[in-house]
């Protein structure tokens, strides 16, 4: 199980800042507790002391990590002026300004295919961050009056995380492509409907 990052000691914030940063541009398994223990100067018996194991800390840093990225996609939705169709399509937005702050893809994504175990507390955190986004992209198609909300949520979710993958590895402009797929989708539906 994962802290909460809200009620962490000066200490155990250094200690998660610095493990941050490490797991997002090094990756996971490449970062060990000495070098997490080095950058956020500590001693690696404090870092057990706060986190217990490297375990907890890497779904600390995702829950961490899934909290900012909810809040960036509430306050997408929160825009004045958006119609209920647009908000379908929010997250797309959310995700643009995201990746333009985050270029190494998605961290659960990354998370998912480094931590092979099913058991590892990360994976839970990882797959959480992706049930609630297929969620809210059903509860915003069927607040649109959108028909078949569920297997839209899908076809929308696949193609927010395809454009993460894609945008991480390939020149262009995924994100925006991916967005505008979403779009004409929703258009398309809403049009049928």
């Amino acid at each position: 199980m994962p802290l909460d990052p809200q009620t962490l000691t000066p200490g155990a914030r250094r200690i998660l800042d610095a493990a941050a940063a490490l797991f997002y541009e090094l990756g996971i398994t490449a970062v060990g507790v000495d070098l997490i223990a080095e950058r956020s100067g500590v001693t690696k018996r404090t870092l057990y002391d706060r986190f217990g194991s490297k375990d907890v800390l890497v779904a600390t840093y995702l829950a961490e990590r899934d909290q900012r990225w909810r809040a960036e996609v509430t306050a997408a939705l929160e825009r004045p002026g958006l119609s209920a169709l647009d908000r379908v399509t929010a997250p797309f937005d959310a995700l643009a300004a995201w990746t333009a702050q985050h270029s190494r893809g998605c961290a659960f994504i990354n998370a998912l295919a480094e931590l092979p175990d099913g058991g590892h507390p990360a994976r839970e955190v990882a797959a959480d961050e992706k049930r609630w986004l297929l969620a809210l992209f059903e509860r915003l198609a069927a607040e649109a009056g959108l028909a078949d909300a569920a297997p839209l949520a899908g076809e929308l979710l696949c193609l927010h995380e395809g454009a993460l993958v894609v945008g991480s590895v390939l020149p262009g402009d995924a994100i925006g492509d991916a967005g505008r797929a979403a779009r004409a989708l929703i258009a398309a539906r809403a049009w049928s409907g």
